[in-house]
């Protein structure tokens, strides 16, 4: 059942709702939320990454923009397959957020990464974020503005309550449908509001709406999970690989393999060849992941 909305509210709908009517709303506004999405592994996620967090130290490395991006009084824990015994076996390949996901990437390809997948705490006095679309990690799509492929959506699970006080993320319903996506006076000038949640909610959105962390102004942490995701011709922004041992990633679902880039990408739908493999051979075949 879809929620009646005003232009202050994102539209709401239970989880496990039709992925035809969340990808009408995500056609209509960029976004939904989704009630209920984790709720039964939100507390158990956040045991398991709690002690981790809170030895974290925020903010970033990097050049300075993206020290500003990132939140000089921001948390960002990566790496959660290691991490979180609940996220790598309840959570990555939950099969209702993965079936709004393939609602929303499936026209493009055959199989899609996790891009990244990240927890995300704003400490008290953090302020706004830059606003942005998550596409523009592949800066040339920007060009092909609403017309072009949905190349990245990211699935936003609030770990606490997400209210605007605490600095719920703020979006621009319908920016996804701007002409020019490089015009940053039209987002600068736009009015934006606060997509609050409830914890275990999510909010799945396209990577062509423009939206950005909101300012924590209360003395409590906000924390969220951000699942990132990109279709599996593009190269995802966590090199998984990398960072999970072969013997973990044996563990892992079939679907969690492809999403962390255990198994090849075969681009049969649009008459393309396979990706990510080895002499020609299905990658998960050379690491015997089906043995």
């Amino acid at each position: 059942m879809v929620n009646t909305t005003n232009e202050k509210r994102l539209q709401e709908i239970q989880a496990g709702t039709s992925p035809d009517v969340l990808k009408k709303i995500i056609d209509q506004d960029g976004g939904v939320i989704v009630k209920g999405l984790f709720a039964d592994q939100v507390d158990r996620f956040n045991s398991d990454v709690d002690t981790v967090i809170a030895n974290w130290a925020p903010g970033h490395d990097g050049t300075e923009w993206m020290q500003e991006f990132a939140g000089k009084k921001t948390k960002r824990v990566t790496q959660l397959i290691k991490r979180s015994k609940t996220f790598r076996e309840e959570m990555i390949d939950n099969d209702i957020m993965l079936s709004y996901i393939d609602q929303l990437l499936l026209d493009t390809c055959d199989s899609y990464w996790m891009n990244a997948a990240q927890v995300i705490e704003m400490q008290s006095g953090e302020s706004l974020q830059f606003l942005h679309r998550d596409l523009e990690n592949y800066p040339v799509f920007r060009s092909y503005g609403p017309s072009g492929p949905e190349v990245m959506c990211n699935c936003l699970v609030a770990l606490s309550d997400f209210t605007e006080d605490m600095g719920a993320t703020r979006v621009i319903p319908g920016s996804h449908t701007w002409p020019d996506f490089n015009d940053r006076e039209a987002i600068e000038s736009a009015e934006t509001i606060p997509a609050e949640m409830e914890k275990g909610d999510a909010l799945i959105f396209s990577g062509k709406l423009v939206h950005g962390g909101g300012a924590n102004l209360t003395n409590k942490p906000r924390r969220a999970l951000a699942l990132a995701f990109c279709p599996g011709w593009l190269v995802p922004e966590e090199a998984y690989p990398f960072a999970v041992s072969l013997e973990l990633a044996a563990t892992l679902s079939k679907k969690a393999q492809q999403l962390t880039g255990f198994r090849s990408f075969h681009n049969e739908k649009l008459g393309g060849g396979t990706l990510w493999s080895l002499d020609y051979i299905e990658l998960a075949d050379v690491l015997k992941l089906d043995k």
